[in-house]
């Protein structure tokens, strides 16, 4: 009998599985598993987790989190936060009627030259006046603005999702009119530092966008 042939190597077989991991100020949790060919084509690489799978704290469901592959060092590929957003049914849960949503979206840049998309949503008591609304608006806009300004991204990014930039926007807000709750509901890097830009640029285009989806 002739020897039986062998099966040709498949493209996913020789794929290599890097672990995904948050980034220090995140604990290092383990975000998933991501098969790829070569490490630099992991490079930019976007990664998305719940703020829950690292707290296990069941209060921070609605908290889905945005992490980018900027380094891979053996099979280990690490990250930095890239955003956060609220779930629609959370943002849905909310509202309530007789009252008035205040949206503001703004812009800040970090100690560390990070400059990010920053939306905060305001949920009034009863109605607010067109003026009371625009008032609140530029409050937040002032104690974001700040607020990043003073701060690292590895510290920004914990302040957002852990609710201490909510906290200080509510008692700012609080003194133009009732609030029943606030929120950053979501933030977006859109321009990193110098240092993450030079990182990034190590990327090598892939034409297989849904292998950067983490599985665990």
């Amino acid at each position: 009998m002739s020897k039986a042939m062998k099966k040709p190597k498949t493209k996913w077989g020789a794929k290599v599985w890097y672990s995904v991991i948050a980034p220090t100020y995140f604990g290092e949790k383990l975000l998933g598993s991501v098969p790829c060919n070569s490490p630099e084509q992991l490079i930019g690489r976007r990664i998305e987790s719940s703020l829950y799978d690292i707290t296990e704290d069941p209060a921070h469901y609605q908290v889905k989190l945005n992490f980018k592959i900027v380094a891979v060092e053996g099979l280990t590929a690490k990250t930095v936060f890239w955003g956060h957003e609220y779930t629609r049914d959370y943002l849905r849960s909310i509202v309530r009627r007789g009252s008035s949503k205040i949206d503001a979206i703004t812009t800040g840049t970090t100690s560390d030259g990070f400059t990010l998309r920053i939306g905060v949503v305001v949920l009034t008591r009863r109605r607010a006046s067109i003026t009371q609304r625009k008032a609140m608006r530029n409050i937040i806009f002032e104690v974001v603005g700040k607020k990043a300004a003073s701060l690292s991204l590895d510290q920004l990014a914990q302040e957002l999702v852990l609710g201490k930039v909510d906290s200080e926007v509510h008692n700012a807000v609080k003194k133009i009119h009732g609030i029943r709750r606030t929120g950053v509901r979501k933030s977006r890097i859109i321009k990193p530092s110098q240092e993450v830009a030079s990182m990034l640029a190590a990327a090598i285009p892939t034409a297989a966008p849904e292998e950067a989806v983490a599985e665990t």
